[in-house]
């Protein structure tokens, strides 16, 4: 660890990753600083990503997918069982990722391509002039050391408090965050190639439930709630107990894994003086589906690509980098994030009769190409009704 980057990445998953990988290929000097002693554990996920989206990234290794899937399956607050198969799937489903395993393979990369690492190392604040950030107070081994960087980039995950000291209002309301528990399960029944989600208040309000194959008869079986949904009785691993107890009573838990995900919008601003804010740190979590893999390693990167233009120019100002911020509000990625915010607000104030109606109806449906936005236009399309509740957003979705 020197005293001195063109880059300092505050964080060591996906986000951090794919920021210290690029800053090295375009040249850069780069450092990425992880709390933990070991990259990629605790999971604080669910594992699950699309196939192409990660194959914008980095071409899939069998030693860091569990499972490979084909079909999905969605269950109803009454029971029904809504199946969209292999044909209609066909290979855009996904996989089911070994985080630990993965993660590393992504720090790995990033050091082969020239960026330094640390672990066991904690920003413990910002070195700050006049307002602007030049870097961080590293804690390592005993020691704090003054490490200065042209650019730092905050990705710390949900939780980030980098981004806070810097002046970055991070608040995030209770109600939109996800109270998230999950267990690596052995020896249960599951489909091995279909995700399985269900919905209802009963089983997860504000929420859903989740099981994500990881091999032979084992999954990530996992829950996320609303917050304010979240107390004494009927947390986020009551409503995962119960689930188990019935559904695999034979089961045999070998992981926890408790944890938060924001659902709300992205922060207001992930750009400042000398700063750039990724991945969950960022807020960038799909609000409809917690998903967050692909968003890390997506803004990650064109951090570390606009963080390289503007060093390179000489100026890391606000103004100069909020190229950064443009660019990835007006992607693809950012459209759909706004997008499915509107969704998730919609469907969390849902009643269970409402969702059994709009689960049924859609029951038999055949798309060419299964996506979530594939998925509400469907649903929109045999639900006209839905129109008039969705407004502008179902208008913008024909």
């Amino acid at each position: 660890m020197k005293s001195k980057y063109d880059m300092l990445v505050i964080g060591g998953g996906p986000a951090g990753a794919l920021a210290g990988k690029t800053a090295a290929e375009k040249g850069l000097s780069a450092l990425i600083v992880e709390k933990r002693p070991a990259i990629g554990a605790p999971v604080r996920c669910a594992e699950g990503i699309g196939k192409e989206a990660l194959c914008e990234f980095i071409d899939p290794d069998p030693r860091w997918i569990s499972a490979e899937m084909t079909g999905a399956t969605i269950v109803a607050p009454d029971g029904f069982v809504m199946k969209l198969g292999s044909e209609m799937a066909g290979s855009k489903v996904g996989y089911v990722l070994d985080r630990k395993i993965f993660d590393r393979e992504l720090v790995w990369k990033a050091a082969e391509a020239g960026c330094d690492v640390t672990v066991k190392s904690r920003a413990a604040a910002p070195i700050l002039e006049d307002g602007a950030v030049k870097g961080a107070k590293i804690e390592h081994a005993g020691k704090t050391t003054d490490v200065r960087a042209d650019v730092v980039i905050a990705a710390d995950g949900v939780e980030s408090k980098f981004s806070r000291w810097c002046g970055i209002d991070t608040t995030v309301p209770v109600r939109e965050i996800m109270s998230s528990v999950q267990y690596v399960m052995t020896d249960i029944d599951i489909d091995e190639q279909s995700t399985v989600f269900y919905l209802g208040n009963e089983v997860a309000p504000e929420g859903y439930l989740w099981v994500f194959p990881k091999g032979k008869r084992s999954a990530n079986v996992g829950i996320g709630i609303s917050g304010k949904k979240s107390g004494e009785g009927h947390r986020a691993k009551d409503y995962l107990d119960r689930f188990v107890k019935k559904t695999f009573p034979e089961g045999k838990t070998i992981e926890y894994i408790p944890g938060g995900v924001s659902v709300c919008r992205p922060l207001a601003n992930t750009a400042a003086d000398g700063l750039l804010i990724t991945g969950d740190a960022a807020r960038v979590v799909d609000p409809l589906t917690g998903g967050g893999i692909y968003n890390a390693m997506y803004t990650g990167r064109l951090a570390a690509e606009v963080a390289a233009v503007c060093i390179g120019k000489g100026d890391v100002s606000r103004k100069a980098l909020m190229m950064y911020d443009r660019s990835w509000r007006e992607s693809k990625l950012g459209k759909s994030i706004e997008r499915n915010y509107l969704i998730k607000e919609y469907v969390i104030k849902l009643p269970d009769t409402k969702l059994n109606e709009i689960i049924h109806s859609v029951s038999n449906i055949n798309m060419k190409e299964f996506s979530t936005i594939n998925l509400i236009k469907e649903i929109i399309r045999v639900n006209p009704k839905l129109v008039l509740e969705l407004g502008v957003l179902a208008a913008s979705l024909r």
